[in-house]
């Protein structure tokens, strides 16, 4: 039914059915191949093939044994290029209390352990070895949050920027598309005599949005921002707070200076980002020809991840939210871009011709579904401007707040003849909508549930999650319930809460657990709290303080403090006495839900 021809060669069969002799590039990624722009190695290979590379991908190649899958293509032309995949490895293989998953939704047939521990590292390892003089250019998530030093949960200490234990000349830092481009077109023009680091300064040093090692600093004519030492960081948490509060900082400025930490006797080089991606930019990398399936290889297996998304689209990149514990913001930036209405539409034109379609689309979203087409009203502001959040602690007066783009999508989108209905399956802000655009999303746009995370009702902690108060979400809950009533539509708000996060103790959690039993929430799942690296959560569960004040901070750390965090959700399993003893609360129309049906 598909043309192999049509999907990245993963195999030496396959490259010689497109008649090739060698490969300029060879992607390695911990998932699997699904040829869709909601994966970044599928888009990285798409993106280096319009510009007329030559791209392979090996798809979770077996790093034990003889490492054949690392060379049955033989050395590329130009790079090895080399991710985890779309999580970070260590996530994905470990829940928060640091037991290992029985499951892998990148994986066919969601089968775990087809990536190693700290993938990029390892990936990297073997192709030095193997191939000690290709260059290797690391990326995606895993390399881009551990760009500098980091806290790592897992092992629980301080490591240094993954440019160390990988042994990668290039690390490319948040969406890759540019970077990669412009490193493959400089090395294609590179003198083969020049290596490692030399080849790295004489070439790429340049290119904005990428990192490297280097002996001697090159000379910079932007400002340079100077880390105190990885060294520095491990002998004091303090210092790693204060490294922490200057990365952020300096990552969330559009016109953002070098930064540079020693570690050893080199020093990391994290060269400025590129500019905000343009919509007509954007437009172009969702133009090219995905086949928005997985490679064929795995006929009749199922991989989770790209059956919750085939007939999802995405609308925008970025996420201004700055949530302490997310890493959306700091890999994908602060700044929106967002996809035009013609491009969209020309998605779920393809979307409709896959065999599966049966007419419905799962989301019309992004990382947050409401803010497609937001921006500052006064750019010149927003270049000045460093804040993490623009809706934390208030929403920034400079923000255009408009809904009418966005609405306009909704109802051309439900217009096509081919759509029966289209569907919101994204989180949303709650503190950032207007009833008009609240209306519209409750009535046409939730396939029976809204998934909204207030995350806690404690303002102490909210304030440190970078959260609106739960009085706003009081006031959105009692909006829905209104909405859903005039409309006849029985609908469930399914909010997520976070368990253990810094600053959260176990009266906050009762307190919690309290505001749940009154509105009759029964979680069967509660998120605790996961140290991912380079987040301010992150930061003060390691340091115990918050970098931007240098106040304690209280931290659950313990297997023991975090299970009983999260065990306070659960009151609705408590016996029958102390449940006919809580406060009582007047759902709509007399019902009581849970998290799963009418009950």
């Amino acid at each position: 039914m598909y043309d192999l021809k049509a999907y990245l060669p993963t195999t030496k069969k396959e490259v010689q059915l497109r008649g090739w002799d060698e490969v300029d590039v060879i992607l390695f990624s911990g998932d699997a191949y699904i040829d869709h722009p909601a994966f970044g190695a599928a888009v990285i290979g798409r993106v280096l093939e319009a510009s007329g590379y030559r791209v392979a991908i090996v798809p979770q190649p077996d790093w034990r044994g003889d490492h054949r899958d690392f060379t049955k293509l033989g050395p590329p032309r130009l790079f090895f290029g080399v991710t985890s995949g779309s999580m970070d490895s260590m996530v994905n293989h470990y829940t928060a209390a640091k037991r290992l998953r029985s499951d892998d939704a990148y994986t066919p047939d969601g089968k775990a352990g087809m990536r190693p521990d700290y993938c990029t590292i390892t990936y990297c390892n073997i192709l030095k070895q193997l191939y000690p003089d290709v260059p290797i250019v690391i990326g995606g998530i895993e390399a881009s949050m551990r760009r500098l030093t980091h806290y790592d949960y897992w092992s629980n200490k301080l490591m240094p920027s993954i440019l160390v234990d990988s042994k990668a000349d290039v690390l490319v830092y948040g969406m890759g598309e540019k970077q990669i481009v412009e490193i493959a077109r400089q090395l294609d023009t590179s003198e083969p005599s020049l290596q490692g680091e030399e080849y790295i300064k004489s070439k790429l040093c340049h290119i904005p949005q990428i990192a490297y090692m280097a002996t001697h600093l090159p000379k910079m004519e932007e400002e340079v921002i100077r880390l105190q030492s990885h060294e520095a960081a491990l002998k004091s948490k303090r210092v790693h707070a204060e490294n922490f509060r200057l990365i952020e900082t300096e990552s969330n400025k559009i016109n953002a200076a070098t930064i540079v930490q020693p570690v050893g006797d080199k020093c990391v080089v994290v060269n400025p980002p590129y500019p905000t991606m343009t919509t007509e930019e954007l437009d172009a990398i969702y133009d090219l020809p995905f086949m928005y399936h997985p490679h064929p290889k795995y006929k009749n297996k199922h991989i989770p991840a790209y059956e919750m998304i085939r007939f999802s689209v995405c609308m925008h990149r970025g996420c201004f939210g700055g949530c302490s514990f997310c890493t959306i913001s700091a890999h994908q930036g602060k700044q929106i871009t967002s996809r035009s209405e013609q491009n969209i539409l020309r998605q779920i034109d393809i979307l409709k011709d896959l065999p599966e379609w049966k007419g419905y689309l799962s989301d019309l979203g992004g990382p947050s579904a409401n803010m497609y087409g937001m921006h500052g009203k006064d750019m010149t502001l927003c270049e000045k401007c460093a804040r993490p959040s623009c809706l934390h602690p208030t929403i920034c007066k400079n923000l255009n707040q408009d809904f009418v783009p966005l609405m306009a999508i909704y109802n051309k989108v439900d217009s096509l003849p081919y759509v029966k209905k289209s569907f919101v399956g994204s989180g949303i802000r709650y503190d950032l909508m207007n009833e008009q655009y609240g209306e519209e999303l409750i009535k046409h746009h939730v396939s029976g549930r809204l998934k909204v995370a207030p995350e806690h009702t404690s303002s102490s902690v909210l304030k440190l999650m970078r959260k609106p108060s739960w009085e706003q979400y009081e006031r959105f809950y009692h909006f829905f319930e209104k909405v859903n009533d005039e409309a006849g539509l029985r609908q469930q708000l399914i909010p997520y809460f976070i368990s253990s996060h810094p600053g959260c103790t176990n009266k906050d959690m009762q307190q919690l657990a309290e505001c749940c039993r009154q509105m009759h929430y029964r979680p069967e799942q509660v998120q605790d709290f996961t140290p991912t690296p380079m987040t301010l959560a992150t930061t003060m569960f390691y340091t115990g303080v918050n970098p931007y004040t240098m106040e304690p901070v209280y931290v659950a750390k313990t297997k023991e403090e975090k299970q009983k965090q999260n065990s306070y959700f659960f009151w609705w399993k408590a016996p029958e006495e102390s449940k006919r003893k809580s406060p009582s609360f007047k759902p709509r129309k007399g019902k009581k839900y849970d998290n799963k049906k009418e009950v």
